[in-house]
């Protein structure tokens, strides 16, 4: 009876298509945290496929401040081995790598084989921040918009599986998780110089993604668009959207029995506990 009720308590919370009031009713954190969970065991799955089978898959965050992009990256990294899974979050161009091929800075990031890279931002940095702020010239726009299907046709054709979302998140959903920030001393660093002039940018940030979307929604890579007002639905509906996109087996190792330990103590000894430094225990 038990597991029952529990199945009927998480499909009540399955959207239909159109829904759009209940797209911004938050979601029970007992739903989320056992939907979580069952998404957390499927993406331990689909990475042991990813290292069995040498593929190369490179995840694309992209969307307005405070969408959410960082907290869905964290859940997704949360069970993953970091050696398989890593992610990429570039700072702020040296005076050398401004005067590279655009796209160069990023290429050393891709994955080999059994690899797979979130990219928290990417180049599509010079499609939004660059171009709103003034960043780039209007050539280096043009020419970005030109290049940047043809560079991601030549990243899925050598192998690569590109997935790209988009956060979105409305005006007055934003404002209140900025609002939130100013007030969270532990949140604060969050808000930087950068973030608060795009709040007083919003329509032209807008336009920005309107026009990237124009270029770069490619049959290849396209976008998918996570309706990001709520941050748990959007991280549960993003991570289960991640795993349908790639075609997976269940190749995580069985359960491993461990025998007794081997070795013989006898005739060691160990040190005075007064020849270590110890941290105080506080709690």
């Amino acid at each position: 009876m038990g597991g029952k009720a529990k199945k009927k308590k998480v499909e009540s919370e399955v959207l239909t298509p159109g829904d759009e009031k209940a797209k911004r009713k938050k979601i029970k954190n007992t739903v989320y945290e056992e939907e979580l969970a069952r998404l957390h065991v499927e993406l331990v799955k689909l990475q042991e496929w990813i290292k069995a089978k040498n593929l190369k898959v490179v995840v694309i965050f992209e969307g307005r401040d405070a969408a959410g992009k960082g907290g869905t990256i964290k859940r997704i990294m949360e069970p993953l081995n970091p050696r398989i899974c890593r992610v990429v979050a570039l700072g702020t161009p040296t005076e050398r790598e401004k005067t590279q091929w655009y796209f160069q800075r990023y290429v050393p990031h891709l994955p080999a084989g059994g690899e797979m890279v979130l990219f928290d931002r990417s180049w599509y940095n010079r499609a939004g921040v660059e171009r709103v702020m003034d960043f780039c010239t209007d050539e280096e726009y043009q020419e970005f918009l030109r290049s940047c299907p043809e560079f991601e046709r030549m990243l899925v054709r050598s192998g690569i599986i590109v997935i790209k979302y988009w956060f979105s998140v409305s005006d007055e959903e934003q404002e209140r998780r900025f609002q939130g920030r100013v007030e969270n001393p532990i949140k604060r660093w969050k808000l930087s110089p950068m973030d608060l002039e795009s709040r007083d940018r919003w329509v032209e940030y807008s336009r920005a993604k309107d026009v990237n979307f124009a270029h770069t929604d490619i049959k290849q890579a396209p976008w998918f668009v996570v309706e990001a007002d709520v941050k748990k639905r959007a991280r549960l509906n993003c991570i289960n959207h991640l795993l349908s996109q790639i075609p997976y087996e269940d190749l995580t190792p069985g359960p491993i029995k461990l025998e007794k330990r081997k070795g013989d103590l006898k005739g060691y000894v160990r040190p005075p506990i007064d020849d270590q430094s110890f941290v105080p225990e506080k709690f």
